[in-house]
Formats: C-alpha cells, sequence, structure tokens
C-alpha cells in the first residue's frame, strides 16, 4: 500500500526550529521528485519546497527561501524539511508529496500522492 506519513510538527516560539519528516514506503519514493505544501486555516494549500530525484535540485517558496532546507535520504526513504528562524504566518498543516516524476515542481497538480499532514504552530 502507498503511503506517505509525516511527523516533527508542535508548538514552537517564534524564532524557533523545527524538522519535518516524511518517510514513504520503499515503491513510491525512488526515481521520484519530492514536495512539501502547507495549509493555514481558511487559505489554499501553496508549495513550500521541492527536491528532484536523486536530491541534486530543490526550489523553494519565495517566502521560507533563506530560512527552511528540503533534503533527502533515499537510503532511509526519508524527506526532511529543516524549518529555522519560524515565524507565526508559518502557521499550518505541512503536507509531504510525491511528484509524478524525477523533476523537481513547485505545482500542485504534479503530486498523486500525499500524507496525512502534521500541524505547525508558532507562537508570536
Amino acid at each position: 500500500q502507498v503511503q506517505l506519513v509525516e511527523s516533527g510538527g508542535g508548538l514552537v516560539q517564534a524564532g524557533g526550529s523545527l524538522r519535518l519528516s516524511c518517510t514513504a514506503s520503499g515503491r513510491i519514493f525512488g526515481n521520484y521528485a519530492m514536495g512539501w505544501f502547507r495549509q493555514a486555516p481558511g487559505k489554499e494549500r501553496e508549495f513550500v519546497a521541492t527536491i528532484n530525484w536523486p536530491g541534486s535540485t530543490t526550489y523553494y517558496a519565495d517566502s521560507v527561501k533563506g530560512r527552511f532546507t528540503i533534503s533527502r535520504d533515499n537510503v532511509k526513504n526519508t524527506m526532511y524539511l529543516q524549518m529555522n528562524s519560524l515565524k507565526p504566518e508559518d502557521t499550518a498543516v505541512y503536507y509531504c508529496a510525491r511528484s509524478r516524476s524525477a523533476t523537481a515542481t513547485r505545482y500542485y497538480i504534479e503530486y498523486t500522492y500525499w500524507g496525512q499532514g502534521t500541524q505547525v504552530t508558532v507562537s508570536s
């Protein structure tokens, strides 16, 4: 069964850090780009970061560039999102997703598998 499971969310003060993880069942991780998206209450889901297969190319939303780092461990079938200098506006449910190809993409429609999400709350 195809599965993506996020972890690492929680409550943190502004300026703090969190690291999210996304572990995939083996057959859906290899040879595919991965991405992180987020959705705040009352807002649409938005792109955060993406990484290609095998992990040489990354793209970020302007709002997180310089603060967030996406990476992947292809042996552990796990993707990460290191989030530093967190702001209250980063508060959202964060979702990991697998793309339909090896090319990193910020486009929602290119992702075919999604995790259940993990809540990140940043207090001011």
